[in-house]
């Protein structure tokens, strides 16, 4: 079981976009810092994303986290719902319509931790794996 203390402070975060729509394969590396903030426990994913041939660039991403229920419960930055994570890892989805993501935790080590999403929808076939290493 994951808890938001447990998440909190540096990661390293290592990520791989294969959009088999475009063709292309993205990497992401960079950080993911997690802090306690109001509201809950606040993610800033940072990093130089390469994609394809284009020019790399600087990538932002930031979501609160809290803990109700026996779940993690996920929000955009501007406090929008975005889905929730049992705290045992697992499945999850966020339905975007016209768009799907769903995503896969695995919580199996106390220093690591991956992602992996797999976004459908009328223009939309990737996944997107992420891991999470204790910084």
């Amino acid at each position: 079981m994951i808890t938001l203390p447990e998440l909190e402070g540096r990661w390293h975060l290592s990520r791989v976009i294969e959009d088999a729509r475009a063709g292309l394969t993205g990497r992401l590396e960079g950080e993911s810092l997690w802090h306690m903030g109001k509201g809950g426990l606040i993610q800033t994913e940072t990093g130089m994303l390469h994609y394809g041939n284009a020019a790399p660039m600087q990538a932002t991403r930031r979501y609160l986290w809290r803990g109700e229920g026996g779940a993690l419960q996920v929000f955009f930055d501007d406090g929008r719902p975005f889905h929730e994570v049992p705290q045992d890892g697992g499945d999850a989805v966020h339905d975007c319509p016209p768009d799907t993501y769903r995503v896969t935790y695995r919580f199996g080590e106390p220093e690591a931790f991956t992602t992996r999403w797999h976004v459908t929808g009328p223009r939309k076939d990737a996944v997107i794996t992420s891991t999470f290493t204790r910084a």
